[in-house]
């Protein structure tokens, strides 16, 4: 597959879509013949706290989130698209916090994460390398 192609789903802002990604994401890699990649579990992983985030943080009321998956045979990278502002960053995190420390294990599971701004919002993506 070409990395410029990908399978994406729409999802509203609420809680619930973060299973629901995590399903899509996993029926992806199994279509894609990852189910049995020892990095599947990480990528789902990341795929819920990105989605997470973006739901709490990033996607404003009324609006949606996108999740982007591409794999070129080498490559896999996870995009969340939200049409919410600021630039999301990976802190510490406070072990005794209910919260904050998605992005800490984004950083920690994946090979390389970032963000893109769009005309509208952003985009926050991981790679992971086969």
């Amino acid at each position: 597959m070409d990395i410029s192609s990908g399978l994406e789903t729409h999802c509203p802002r609420e809680r619930r879509s973060v299973p629901r990604a995590r399903r899509f994401a996993d029926e992806t890699l199994t279509g894609w013949g990852l189910a049995g990649w020892g990095r599947t579990g990480d990528v789902l992983l990341c795929v819920s706290e990105l989605v997470t985030n973006a739901v709490v943080h990033g996607v404003p009321p009324g609006r949606q989130l996108l999740v982007f998956l591409r794999w070129d045979g080498r490559l896999l990278r996870v995009e969340i698209h939200d049409s919410g502002g600021g630039e999301p960053r990976a802190t510490d995190g406070d072990t005794c916090a209910e919260g904050g420390r998605g992005l800490l294990l984004v950083t920690l599971l994946s090979d390389k994460w970032g963000v893109r701004q769009r005309e509208l919002g952003k985009a926050v993506w991981c790679d992971f390398a086969l």
